[in-house]
């Protein structure tokens, strides 16, 4: 199964992609532990796109990918932006960062897929969810 959709760089489109996970996991029968991961590190990856990546600029789209191959589900985000130094971002459970109100979404996904990686120019990420079903 494969799937691709763009979508402006708007928060409203969220939904557009919350849609589409709710719509994969019910045809893939994902089981419900697995669910919930994977719609919270795909709305992460998304909203920091938009935010982080795109600036919000409307002109500007993000590119959502889905591939799903036996067991295995791999979610792809990309933005236009200029990307990011993913091995730098602060760790969020430290006590100086702790009461910022940033840089908890990357955290999240590493703690709630099995895998995460990024493209070399850090605008893009790949989401790994094994065995999901």
């Amino acid at each position: 199964m494969h799937k691709k959709i763009k979508i402006r760089s708007e928060i409203k489109n969220l939904r557009i992609v919350e849609k589409i996970v709710d719509d994969i996991s019910a045809e893939m029968g994902i089981d419900s532990n697995y669910y919930g991961k994977i719609m919270v590190s795909t709305m992460e990856a998304v909203n920091n796109a938009i935010v982080h990546g795109n600036k919000s600029d409307i002109n500007k789209e993000v590119e959502i990918e889905f591939e799903y191959k036996g067991m295995d589900l791999k979610v792809s985000v990309e933005d236009e932006g200029n990307g990011f130094n993913y091995n730098e971002i602060p760790d969020p459970t430290l006590p100086e960062n702790i009461e910022k109100l940033t840089g908890r979404g990357v955290f999240l996904m590493r703690k709630l897929a099995d895998e995460v990686r990024f493209n070399e120019k850090g605008n893009k990420v790949t989401l790994i969810f094994n065995k999901v079903k």
